[in-house]
């Protein structure tokens, strides 16, 4: 069991935790120049228990080394219960399993460490065989231009040791690149150790050199933490992996192992999701609401289906050339809008993560990447949904082609008309718009309000969770979107729209529905208490797998009932010893 290492927040394979010393280490974080107020991270060697020590060598750090035998491991557990300090064991990718330490030491990772793919295969592999609550430790293999991609993979505990290494050799290093220390005419950092030698360069040394590149390791990392607490950790390293070519291949790589990634990649964000680059194209939030608009969406409109050009101003309706689009159709037709990264959008889903968190790089031109991307998701898009027609209301740099590319698919059935010229806003354009759809039926506030909630429900739960959930619900919406509040029939209110995320969040009324439909749940299962504010991981007895943080979720025990938000994937929620498992928002006593 861990007791002294707790993971506090996530940002995919990316984890700020906490190494409980006094003071405590927050990781990622660097572990070999710890101070020694807390006598060092890892104590010093313990005796062996009798009989093991032909079988078993203790490190300063309590170690076991690559390949131990788990009775071992176990053995030494029972033998010392009140250890009062942290455990680590040493590990190689084929030795990896549960040895209950609170950390793992790689003993390979200089062998994989700047190849692609071994590297990602080794770090899956690890990061799935031990428990989801322990720290991944890579030593002699860190440096600042590496730093963000190990921690992005999974790492927690990193050293200074290569760092160090590389100083005494004379190579000064920098998170884009390093550099011969003789080869440099001025020190390009403002660390406090080439603060000192700013008057006097000459002065500055191999041990400086050293100190430096520790210093400037230790600085990124802290940029790195940071970068995880906002959620934008993925950003940043699709900027710094491009200073060494094996470190974009391995971010890449991680985005073709979408399993491993998704499972830790949270559901929603408040923060921006930034798509600067193609790479963004194959994030997981990308990838993920991409799936679901194809898959779990379906539109319950029987009018056309106007496709209109995304808008920088998010949520698209709140643009002004939104605005004139709303203006022009009157509800005679249903609402999607075309964008890279993210495909379609139907106008349902518009506050959903991450349609209104993204902003992309306009310059007016799309790469073949993103025209192939949309494609293909206009294309499923339009086999799932039966549209009588589609009015692409689109100009010409991107949009167009992408529309004609599905409009002559051989699997797309149904015309295309397009109503543009020159500009969509202009007033030719607007017009051929209207007249289009001249003589439609309008439909009513009172259905958009229930297609909206049904179409959430759907990419939410589930293909049909709207219809699963609300088929027996004489279903009242009150309040203006995007705040919309679901009641049944004896003015009870089930579900709130959550205008921050475009969800859905449940009372307990909403939870008992939920448990009781057809549709997808996803359930947490609890020992004999009532939370309050929170479950903890001890307390949960099982949990669905395919809980995702952020996903709303049911807690229930043999004293309580609840709904609340997973703050841990569902395997995490488990397997770990410490940390929230779901913040409860509503909970009763059984």
């Amino acid at each position: 069991m861990t007791d002294y290492f707790e993971v506090l927040s996530r940002d995919g394979p990316a984890r700020i935790g906490e190494v409980r010393l006094h003071p405590g280490l927050t990781t990622p974080a660097l572990v070999d120049d710890r101070v020694h107020d807390a006598g060092s991270l890892w104590p010093e060697e313990r005796e062996l228990p009798e009989g093991n020590e032909s079988e078993l060598t203790i490190l300063p750090h309590r170690a076991f080394p690559a390949g131990t035998d788990e009775r071992v491991a176990e053995s030494f557990a029972v033998d010392y219960p009140d250890v009062d300090y942290p455990s680590a064991v040493v590990v190689s990718t084929d030795t990896a399993a549960d040895y209950g330490a609170d950390a793992y030491v790689v003993s390979d990772a200089p062998g994989f460490v700047g190849h692609a793919s071994a590297f990602r295969e080794s770090i899956v592999s690890i990061r799935e065989s031990i428990p989801a609550d322990t720290a991944l430790y890579l030593s002699g293999v860190a440096t600042p231009r590496n730093a963000a991609t190990l921690v992005y993979s999974g790492v927690d505990l990193l050293d200074s040791k290569l760092a160090k290494v590389k100083g005494r050799e004379g190579k000064y290093l920098t998170r884009e690149g390093e550099y011969f220390l003789e080869d440099l005419a001025e020190l390009p950092c403002s660390c406090p150790v080439c603060a000192d030698h700013r008057d006097d360069p000459a002065d500055f040394d191999r041990a400086d050199c050293a100190d430096h590149n520790v210093a400037v390791l230790e600085s990124e990392l802290a940029t790195v933490r940071r970068r995880i607490r906002d959620g934008r950790l993925r950003d940043y390293v699709e900027g710094q992996a491009r200073h060494e070519q094996w470190l974009t291949a391995a971010f890449r790589e991680f985005d073709q192992q979408y399993g491993y990634v998704e499972e830790r990649t949270p559901v929603l964000r408040n923060n921006e999701l930034s798509a600067a680059s193609s790479d963004t194209l194959r994030r997981v939030e990308i990838q993920r609401f991409a799936e679901r608009v194809t898959t779990r969406y379906r539109s319950r409109f029987d009018e056309p289906l106007v496709l209109v050009p995304c808008s920088a101003r998010k949520p698209y309706s709140e643009s002004q050339s939104h605005s004139q689009f709303h203006d022009a159709i009157q509800y005679r037709a249903h609402l999607a809008s075309m964008t890279s990264p993210i495909g379609v959008v139907p106008q349902e889903l518009e506050l959903t993560y991450p349609a209104q968190h993204y902003d992309t790089v306009v310059t007016g031109r799309w790469s073949e990447d993103e025209k192939q991307f949309v494609t293909e998701v206009l294309r499923r898009y339009l086999q799932r949904n039966d549209y009588p027609r589609v009015i692409a209301h689109v100009p010409d740099e991107g949009y167009r082609d992408i529309c004609e590319r599905v409009e002559n698919h051989e699997d797309v059935d149904v015309p295309f008309e397009y109503t543009v010229e020159d500009h969509p806003t202009t007033t030719d354009s607007l017009a051929n718009l209207m007249s289009t759809l001249q003589g439609g039926l309008k439909f009513s506030r009172r259905e958009r309000q229930h297609n909206t909630v049904k179409a959430i429900a759907d990419f939410q739960f589930g293909d049909g969770a709207g219809d699963d959930l609300f088929a027996d619900v004489d279903l009242q919406t009150t309040s203006r979107y995007p705040k919309l509040q679901l009641r049944d029939a004896d003015d009870e209110q089930l579900a709130t729209m959550v205008p921050n995320y475009g969800t859905l969040s449940f009372t307990l009324a909403g939870g008992r529905v939920w448990r009781d439909s057809d549709a997808p749940t996803k359930r947490v299962e609890i020992d004999g208490f009532v939370p309050h504010g929170s479950v903890l991981a001890p307390g949960v007895v099982d949990a669905d797998e395919e809980i995702r943080v952020g996903d709303e979720v049911i807690v229930e025990g043999p004293r309580a009932f609840g709904v609340g938000r997973a703050e841990m994937f569902g395997r995490e929620m488990t397997e770990s010893t410490r940390g929230e498992a779901v913040q409860v928002r509503h909970v009763e006593e059984l």
